[in-house]
């Protein structure tokens, strides 16, 4: 049984709500005059009236619908449907399900308005035939409009935008730094086979593994360095058009190892990087974040909603935004993309992610752990974020310039205890077994429409065929252990150990300033 679905924050109310509100009050009018006039037309044809008479009734209810009954059915509409969550999440539901939830608010809009009737004054409501015409002409109108705003978001538009992106002519020149990653590996061969010619810097801690498979490629270039020295960017920035900014320290468990390396890694290093690149003449920036800078907050969470990481990890990710987004300019553009937490495999796949490592537990140790359950997270599949950045390098720069876009689909938001759930109906057998303890404090669920929307990007992979990706690979042997230090950053750092170098205090300040200023917004 479904919940009816009456949100409590009742009248949270924006331009942009009034605006959809108003819209839907123009469209009741509309179906209240057309019942009006196929009620005058059904007299006029079926019963045996005179002209006084037809002039009589066209004054009734014209009187009527000027009366106060009309602005009494739209604030009653209006309350209902902001109630449905017509004007919030209501915008998420889908196919049928929408269709019923507009169906079910309109019904009872006008069930209310109708047992008003019966206590108030006959004069200023409608005749009942007219209202039954207005309560089926107003569902089918209001359906219908939202059956065509998802046709045209998710069809029409797109369409017309990817029209407009650059196309690739000739040879173009990306600078990847941190190609030999997990989300790198998976972005080599897609611009590669585009054509770019493709410069990565990289330290390659974790070898040359990753990119093997294109290292003969005469279209990339391999600079084994380290991105925090400045003579290794200031090499690698030679004859660019474009910057990928994937190099990081990836996860909270990673990033609490140094704190002082991190700031360094995540934060000094991008700004030294965005420096080099404006004074190069860069034409954009694209730099890889986190939805995990949204920390922990129940509502569905948009590129404009207030950031407020839990984590160093999503600290120095959000102060790097900031940064970023701070230096753009006309001559020098940045995109920020916050990705939702990844799975699936790549060159260098990780398995201290979620979905990667929920689906080996369940495999090889026949039995699943997971603390809490109920955290929402957003997903999205390594082949779908390296995509993701290729439509950010060739869509029209005015555009992306400045721009935040989290990188997903509404789809794959999920819990936990939902992905566990999943895992368990494609590994048969496998037990799961869910703490009440959850060390992990994030929480939050993210819409992505804006990417979708303006530049018709959409997920190819889903959650279930991540799943059985990684099943195929352990079963036909590509993975053996799981468990191999290789596969994981913390595991992997913990064994290799850190460095601690170049510290920039300048960059604690700005972490400490951030933390500080929890009203801040970065966008």
């Amino acid at each position: 049984m479904k919940h009816f679905p009456f949100h409590t924050r009742l009248f949270r109310i924006t331009p942009a709500t009034l605006i959809r509100m108003a819209a839907d009050v123009a469209i009741l009018q509309v179906a209240l005059i057309a019942a009006l006039g196929v009620r005058l037309f059904v007299l006029v044809v079926f019963q045996d009236i005179s002209d006084n008479t037809i002039g009589a009734y066209s004054r009734d209810y014209f009187y009527r619908y000027c009366s106060v009954g009309t602005l009494l059915l739209s604030v009653i509409s209006s309350i209902i449907f902001h109630g449905f969550g017509f004007y919030t999440y209501g915008r998420y539901y889908q196919g049928r399900y929408k269709a019923l939830v507009v169906f079910q608010a309109v019904s009872l809009a006008y069930i209310v308005y109708g047992f008003l009737s019966s206590f108030l004054h006959s004069s200023i409501f409608y005749p009942r035939t007219a209202l039954v015409i207005a309560w089926a002409f107003s569902a089918g109108l209001l359906i219908g409009a939202r059956v065509w705003t998802q046709l045209w978001e998710r069809f029409v538009r797109p369409e017309r935008e990817a029209r407009g992106r650059i196309p690739v002519f000739g040879e173009r020149h990306v600078l990847v730094i941190g190609g030999g990653g997990y989300i790198g590996s998976a972005l080599l061969p897609k611009l590669l086979e585009r054509g770019y010619r493709v410069r990565v810097l990289d330290a390659l801690i974790y070898g040359d593994g990753p990119i093997q498979p294109f290292i003969d490629h005469p279209g990339l270039e391999v600079l084994d360095g380290d991105f925090r020295h400045v003579e290794n960017v200031v090499a690698a920035m030679r004859d660019v058009d474009s910057v990928v900014h994937l190099g990081a320290i990836v996860g909270d468990p990673a990033c609490n190892l140094d704190e002082n390396l991190t700031i360094d890694v995540n934060l000094s290093a991008t700004r030294m990087i965005a420096e080099l690149a404006r004074a190069a003449r860069v034409e954009r920036l694209v730099f890889a974040s986190t939805c995990s800078v949204y920390g922990a907050c129940e509502e569905m969470l948009d590129e404009y909603s207030r950031v407020k990481p839990v984590s160093l990890y999503g600290v120095t990710k959000a102060a790097s935004e900031k940064l970023l987004l701070d230096m753009s300019d006309t001559q020098f553009s940045s995109t920020i993309l916050r990705f939702a937490t990844i799975y699936g495999l790549s060159g260098r796949t990780r398995f201290d992610l979620v979905v990667n490592l929920l689906t080996a537990k369940a495999k090889i140790d026949g039995k699943i752990t997971i603390h809490g359950g109920d955290q929402w997270r957003p997903f999205v599949h390594v082949d779908d974020a390296a995509e993701s950045i290729v439509v950010t390098l060739e869509a029209p720069i005015d555009l992306v310039s400045s721009q935040i876009f989290n990188v997903g689909s509404n789809e794959q938001n999920y819990t936990i205890s939902e992905i566990g759930e999943r895992v368990q109906q494609q590994v048969i057998g496998a037990t799961m077994d869910v703490s009440d303890t959850n060390p992990d404090h994030r929480n939050y669920r993210v819409d992505f429409r804006k990417i979708r929307d303006r530049l018709g990007f959409r997920p190819g992979w889903t959650v279930e065929q991540g799943i059985e990706q990684v099943l195929e690979a352990i079963i036909n042997g590509e993975i053996t252990d799981y468990r191999d230090v290789r596969y994981s950053n913390v595991e992997f750092l913990l064994r290799e150990g850190t460095s601690n170098l170049d510290r920039h205090h300048w960059a604690r300040e700005l972490i400490r300033d951030l933390a500080e200023n929890e009203s801040d917004e970065i966008r």
